[in-house]
């Protein structure tokens, strides 16, 4: 089953945020005007058709969005090449453990990288 089928079981309503990040297998009309009515705004980007490609502004919406996703997804490649999510535990609390770890050492490696850069983090 695709990501995108997960879309409604995974969003989380409670959020305080209004915006709705998501890449270009994840629009449809149903959900855009789901987002809508919510009140959401929709962040998702789109995708083009066969012999219908995206226009300039579509294009450029497309990266507008790409550089606040990219953000994000750099944090899971970092955690995909600590391992991802393959975890040899038994039992919830050492898997959660082990997350925990990855995020805290991944924040670390972040941090450094920052210092050694010159960019004060906090």
């Amino acid at each position: 089953m695709h990501d995108s089928q997960h879309f409604d079981n995974v969003f989380d309503t409670s959020n305080t945020s209004r915006d709705v990040y998501a890449d270009r297998g994840y629009p449809s009309e149903e959900r855009e005007a789901w987002l809508k009515e919510n009140g959401f705004r929709n962040q998702v980007q789109r995708k083009g058709k066969r012999n219908k490609p995206l226009s300039e502004c579509q294009q450029r919406r497309n990266k507008r969005i790409a550089k606040t996703r990219a953000r994000v997804e750099h944090v899971f490649g970092a955690i995909e090449q600590m391992g991802g999510k393959l975890l040899r535990t038994i039992g919830q609390a050492r898997a959660n453990f082990a997350m925990t770890m990855m995020a805290a050492c991944y924040n670390l490696k972040r941090l450094v990288y920052l210092q050694e850069a010159g960019i004060e983090a906090f």
